[in-house]
């Protein structure tokens, strides 16, 4: 089954605002195992579930063409204002139906999608998409996070993290259980390719002002289903937290 989230155009706009993009080490790791079992030029990329296009950009660094898919026509229209790259275009799709012809595309990615997809039918597409000894990459970043500021009360400010992330628990998809990662481990057994990897964890560091830590959270599924049940109290929450 497929969930369709992050449609609304305010929430759209916060996805290009606030989420994180993949890090540069990231994206390079995946460049070099393309490189290692298909070769050079890259010619397509296929960013699945592109959203706002954060990822479809660092991408077009590295491709002749990159194309990023999504279902909401809302973040394809926050991409498109975003895109002045000449390789970059965007399609609406679903993520199970991909408008590519058979072996296609050197690299197919979805970069913190994959969770929200019929996950067998999007595993069947991306295979058929993708050239001979070509690369799916699935990505997702964790709610662990650590927050820290300069000589000052770390502890303090994970421990009030830890509480914001508490509170806003109960409004989380029930689709994703306690954690989404479950659906990569699946997904990584069930691939037949000989060649795969699975990275439990790259740590990257940001410097960023609290308002952006706090649009980000903002910006999570959970959040925003509290926001749409009670507006009052989500308001209060970020408002509380904030000064915390």
């Amino acid at each position: 089954m497929t969930y369709r989230l992050f449609e609304g155009k305010e929430h759209a706009a916060s996805y290009w605002k606030y989420r994180i993009s993949p890090s540069d080490h990231l994206i390079r790791q995946l460049l070099d195992f393309l490189e290692k079992h298909r070769g050079c030029p890259f010619e397509l990329a296929v960013d699945v579930g592109c959203g706002s296009g954060q990822g479809t950009l660092l991408l077009s660094k590295h491709f002749a063409s990159v194309v990023g898919t999504d279902v909401s026509p809302a973040q394809l229209e926050v991409a498109l204002q975003q895109a002045k790259e000449p390789n970059i275009t965007y399609r609406q799709s679903a993520a199970e139906e991909l408008p590519f012809a058979d072996s296609s595309a050197d690299l197919v990615t979805a970069m913190s999608a994959f969770h929200w997809f019929d996950r067998p039918r999007f595993l069947h597409e991306a295979h058929r998409v993708l050239k001979p000894q070509g690369s799916l990459a699935l990505l997702n970043y964790t709610i662990d996070m650590e927050l820290s500021y300069p000589d000052c009360c770390k502890n303090t400010l994970n421990q009030v993290c830890k509480e914001f992330y508490a509170t806003l628990q109960p409004y989380r998809s029930p689709h994703l259980g306690q954690s989404s990662i479950e659906f990569y481990r699946e997904a990584y057994a069930s691939i037949p390719y000989p060649n795969k990897e699975w990275h439990e964890c790259f740590w990257d560091t940001r410097s960023m002002p609290l308002s952006s830590y706090m649009g980000l959270v903002e910006s999570f599924s959970s959040y925003q289903a509290l926001l749409r049940k009670d507006p009052h109290k989500a308001n209060r929450l970020s408002q509380d937290v904030c000064e915390r």
